[in-house]
C-alpha cells in the first residue's frame, strides 16, 4: 500500500502519457533481467543457443474501468425484492477482491509494477454520493393534523349550534364570582386634596356615622414645624360653650364656706385635711380628671400628695389655684385642656356626635379662639394662622377624617368671641 501510495503521488506531481510510461516499463524490466542473469555477455553462445522468451507484454491489454457503485435510494416501501447490479455483485464477491488484494501483495513483494497493477491505480474512479436532494410534496405522506377526538368535538359543536338556532335557546352568561371591592376612600381624598368647610364637614360626620355607642367629635391640629422647638411650649384650655358630652370629676381641697361653695357649683369630692389624709393611705381611690384647691391648702397638697395626683395636681399657672371656687367649678365642667406631642400636634375633643351641628360648630370655635389665645410669643413670622397652624382635621372616634379650610375656621372663631362679648 505504500508503494501505491507513493507511486500516486508521483504521478500527480508529474504526469506521463500511458505509452511513454509503458516504455520506459519495459525498458527498465529488460535491463534488470539481464543483470540478474549469470552470463553478462550477450554475445556468448549460451545467449543464442536460447530461445527468446516470450514477453508477456507483447500484446496489448485492454484497461477495464472499475468504480464503486451509486449509493441507491431508499425506497419508502418495497414491494419487489432488489436488484443487484453487476458491480454490487463483483463487491460482494469475495474471490474478485482476494484477487485484487493478491496482486496488490504480489506487486509490493517483486518490487516491480505490472501493467496490469499500473492501469488498476491509474483507472480507478473517485467514490461518488448521491447529492441529497428535499423531499418534494408528492413523495411526502398526507398526515392529518386533526384527530378522531378534535372531529367528534366539532360535530358536536356544530349539532349545537344548529339545535339552538333552530329551537331559539340562548346561552348562559357565565358571571364571575362576586368579590369584594375595597374602595380607598382616603386615598382618593388625597390625590383630589378636596378641603371641606367647617359646616360641611360637620354634616357629613353625622351622616357617616355607623359605631352603636355615641361616638366623640375630635380635633387634630397639626402645627408648623417652628414649634417642634422644645423652648416654645403650647399649653392651654378651651371652655367650651356645651361641653365635652363626658362627664368631669372634680376634687375641691377647701374647708368651711368654701367647701360649701364647691359643693353647690357641683364638684364631686370635697374635703380638707381629711382628703389629703385618705390620698395619702390610700383609703379614697384617686380617679379624679381635674383638682382644685384653695392657696391656704395648696401648702401642704403639693408636699404630700404631688407625687400621687401627679398631672391633676392644683397649679396657679393653670388657674385651678383660687378663691373664686363656684366660677372655676363650673368652668372645669366645660374645659378641655390641650398641649401639643413631640411632633408638634395636638388632639382634642370637642363634643359627641349626638350634639346639634350647631352646638359642635360653637365648640369648634371655642377651641380656636384657645388655640390662636395660647400661641407661644417665641414664634416669628406669623400671623393670625399662617405660620403657627398647618393642617386642621375633624374626624369622629371610628370615622374619616376631614380637613377643614381656615377661612371657615377663622369665622367660626369671630362668631364666639362675639358671643362672649354680648
Amino acid at each position: 500500500m505504500a508503494a501505491i501510495k507513493h507511486l500516486i503521488s508521483q504521478s500527480r506531481r508529474n504526469y506521463f502519457p500511458l505509452a511513454q510510461l509503458l516504455r520506459s516499463h519495459t525498458s527498465l524490466r529488460s535491463l534488470c533481467s539481464q543483470i540478474d542473469s549469470p552470463n553478462l555477455n550477450p554475445n556468448s553462445d549460451e545467449s543464442q543457443s536460447q530461445p527468446p522468451e516470450p514477453s508477456r507484454y507483447s500484446q496489448p491489454v485492454v484497461p477495464q474501468t472499475i468504480s464503486y457503485p451509486v449509493k441507491p435510494k431508499p425506497e419508502p416501501e418495497p414491494t419487489e425484492p432488489p436488484i443487484q447490479t453487476q458491480n454490487q455483485n463483483q463487491n460482494q464477491n469475495p474471490q474478485f477482491r482476494g484477487s485484487e488484494w493478491q496482486n496488490e501483495s504480489d506487486a509490493g513483494n517483486a518490487g516491480v509494477w505490472s501493467r496490469e497493477d499500473f492501469r488498476y491505480v491509474k483507472d480507478m474512479a473517485p467514490v461518488s454520493y448521491q447529492t441529497r436532494v428535499a423531499p418534494l410534496p408528492e413523495d411526502r405522506k398526507e398526515e392529518s393534523n386533526e384527530s378522531r377526538e378534535n372531529v367528534e368535538m366539532r360535530n358536536r359543536e356544530n349539532e349545537e349550534r344548529v339545535r339552538r338556532r333552530v329551537f331559539r335557546i340562548y346561552e348562559e352568561e357565565k358571571l364571575p364570582f362576586p368579590t369584594l371591592i375595597k374602595q380607598d376612600v382616603e386615598k382618593k381624598a388625597a390625590k383630589e386634596k378636596v378641603i371641606y368647610d367647617l359646616k360641611e364637614a360637620i354634616h357629613l360626620l353625622k351622616a357617616n356615622t355607623k359605631c352603636k355607642f355615641d361616638e366623640t367629635l375630635e380635633a387634630h391640629v397639626k402645627m408648623t414645624p417652628d414649634l417642634r422647638r422644645t423652648d416654645l411650649k403650647l399649653i392651654g384650655t378651651a371652655s367650651l360653650p356645651h361641653g365635652t358630652g363626658k362627664p368631669v370629676r372634680i376634687a375641691v381641697f377647701a374647708e368651711g364656706g368654701a367647701a360649701d361653695e364647691a359643693r353647690a357649683a357641683g364638684a364631686d369630692v370635697v374635703g380638707g385635711e381629711d382628703l389629703i389624709e385618705g390620698i395619702k393611705n390610700g383609703s379614697i381611690k384617686v380617679d379624679f380628671d381635674k383638682c382644685i384647691s384653695t392657696p391656704q391648702l395648696m401648702s401642704r397638697v403639693s408636699k404630700e400628695i404631688s407625687k400621687i395626683l401627679r398631672r391633676s395636681t392644683p397649679n396657679a399657672k393653670d388657674g385651678t389655684v383660687t378663691t373664686d371656687l363656684s366660677r372655676v367649678v363650673r368652668e372645669a365642667k366645660q374645659n378641655v385642656n390641650f398641649r401639643k406631642d413631640k411632633s408638634a400636634i395636638v388632639h382634642v375633643g370637642l363634643g359627641k356626635i349626638s350634639f346639634s351641628e350647631d352646638a359642635l360648630r360653637e365648640n369648634v370655635g371655642a377651641f380656636v379662639n384657645a388655640l390662636l389665645l395660647a400661641k407661644p410669643a417665641g414664634l416669628k413670622k406669623s400671623s393670625k394662622f399662617a405660620g403657627y397652624v398647618g393642617t386642621f382635621h375633624l374626624c369622629s372616634t371610628m370615622g374619616r377624617s376631614y380637613p377643614i379650610s381656615i377661612q371657615s375656621l377663622s369665622i367660626a372663631a369671630d362668631r364666639y368671641n362675639k358671643m362672649q362679648m354680648r
